[in-house]
């Protein structure tokens, strides 16, 4: 059965930020960071030109935009990774995701983004195998909430939306089948 617009805002759910993480957290999130572009790649192998420009939802973005936003979206999270093991709690810079997903970019065959989407997925595996205990602690400010976001929770965060928009995919290529 098909989900229904207000399901596929979040047809996995919204992201609630973990009380502690465990060893097997951090396998469990490296892990779907690891395999997402492969799993991106399989869930749209096939589709035409003119089935990526479909809407996951009423108002939401089309496939295409999807996959351009991930590999967007996880460039600057990696980026933040960065700053985080670099500076003492730096404030980030955000984006206005729903304007970049206008720009002429978000147009192209969606094969330039999943190419990003595998670089930046090896660096952000690397980064994560490698960190210390202390690393996972290390932090940054988002200045849009405030909020001061340690490494391990960006790590949830990042599986967490990897997999929110693989099934704004799977969801909707249902529909084709």
């Amino acid at each position: 059965m098909a989900l229904t617009d207000e399901q596929m805002r979040y047809p996995i759910g919204k992201f609630i930020a973990p009380v502690s993480y465990t060893d097997q957290d951090f396998r469990h999130w490296i892990h779907d960071i690891s395999t997402l572009p492969g799993r991106i790649r399989e869930a749209i192998i096939g589709l035409t030109y003119e089935q990526l420009d479909t809407q996951y939802r009423t108002g939401g973005w089309t496939l295409r935009q999807v996959v351009h936003h991930l590999a967007d979206s996880h460039m600057n999270a990696l980026c933040r990774i960065k700053l985080a093991l670099t500076e003492d709690n730096p404030t980030i810079k955000p984006y206005e995701e729903a304007a970049w997903a206008i720009q002429p970019d978000y147009r192209l065959p969606v094969e330039p983004s999943l190419k990003m989407l595998e670089g930046i997925h090896q660096h952000m595996v690397a980064l994560y195998e490698s960190f210390t205990e202390d690393q996972w602690d290390r932090t940054f400010v988002h200045p849009a909430s405030g909020a001061t976001i340690s490494l391990k929770r960006n790590l949830a965060t990042y599986a967490w939306h990897g997999n929110h928009h693989l099934a704004h995919l799977t969801e909707t290529i249902k529909k084709f089948r």
